[in-house]
């Protein structure tokens, strides 16, 4: 039985060493090279500190800040997930009603002039976005212009300049990354 235990043993032994070190050794040194700043996480650093990563969304309360979209698991990057609820559930409803009245609530310039857009109220997939529409965030401009006493305009020019496009000029669509909205409100 030793006899055809050995070979499958070896092979085992050096499938893992392929598989379990080799490969992801020889993926993380490649991903380094070509992409060292998404390889270690996108980290924002001022000043000498890490101040968040521009790939996860964490919360801005405060109204002279932009807010991301809601975090169904609290923007906790470890507990990165949806809610599951799906579009028929009532407490699924009922939060949306909730942030709505919250967001008209903080925001009532802004809600004269329009609906409360559904990104501001809606989690994301992974509940750790850290991007809004153009949109989203030129609708939380009159609040953040009155909190801070700087002008509309220059706020609008502000997400303007920070508007990334499509990826590749086809994929996604236009975003805003909130934490660089912050910074640069923040002059950091």
């Amino acid at each position: 039985m030793f006899k055809e235990l050995k070979p499958a043993l070896k092979m085992l032994a050096v499938l893992t060493l392929i598989t379990g070190v080799l490969y992801p050794l020889a993926v993380t040194g490649i991903a380094g090279v070509l992409f060292p700043v998404q390889a270690h996480g996108s980290l924002v650093q001022r000043d000498g500190r890490t101040v968040g990563s521009a790939l996860i969304a964490q919360p801005f309360a405060r109204p002279e800040h932009f807010q991301p979209r809601p975090s169904a698991v609290g923007y906790e990057a470890a507990a990165s997930g949806a809610s599951n609820l799906g579009p028929s559930s009532g407490k699924l409803a009922e939060e949306v009603r909730a942030r709505t009245a919250a967001q008209q609530a903080a925001n009532p310039d802004a809600a004269a002039r329009g609906p409360v857009p559904a990104e501001l109220v809606t989690a994301s997939g992974s509940g750790l976005d850290p991007h809004l529409s153009p949109e989203a965030a030129l609708w939380q401009v009159p609040r953040i212009a009155k909190a801070r006493g700087i002008p509309e305009a220059d706020l609008r020019a502000l997400v303007g300049r920070l508007t990334e496009g499509r990826t590749l000029g086809v994929f996604g669509e236009p975003r805003v990354n909130v934490l660089m909205l912050n910074l640069a409100l923040d002059g950091t």
